[in-house]
């Protein structure tokens, strides 16, 4: 099988949230998805940086390019812990997770 080169599409974010946000119920639908953007977005940056392809992290993960590409998706799927581990490995990358309190303030495993 040949290597693919990644070649990631360009897209302007800022533009394309400028004329979204000019829709009536999209600032409310887009705010409401805020966190799975920023995952999808975290996602998206760290296979861009590795430069691999779908396909590429796919084989890494023993999965099919599809399932790389509901994983990258806005759609309605809840990847696992897991996956998500599965996924950051691939990518070169380790998987950090947070939980912020409303004050800003960071709170990590294992601390009180």
């Amino acid at each position: 099988m040949a290597k693919s080169k990644y070649e990631p599409a360009i897209h302007d974010h800022k533009t394309f949230l400028k004329n979204a946000r000019k829709r009536e119920g999209f600032s409310k639908a887009y705010n409401d998805l805020e966190e799975e953007y920023a995952l999808i977005h975290e996602m998206l940056s760290a296979r861009s940086k590795s430069g691999l392809t779908q396909e590429a992290v796919a084989d890494l993960m023993g999965t099919t390019k599809s399932a790389i590409s509901r994983l990258e998706s806005a759609e309605k799927h809840s990847p696992s812990l897991a996956t998500l581990k599965k996924y950051a490995q691939a990518v070169g990358c380790h998987l950090e997770i947070k939980f912020i309190s409303k004050s800003n303030s960071t709170i990590h495993a294992g601390e009180r």
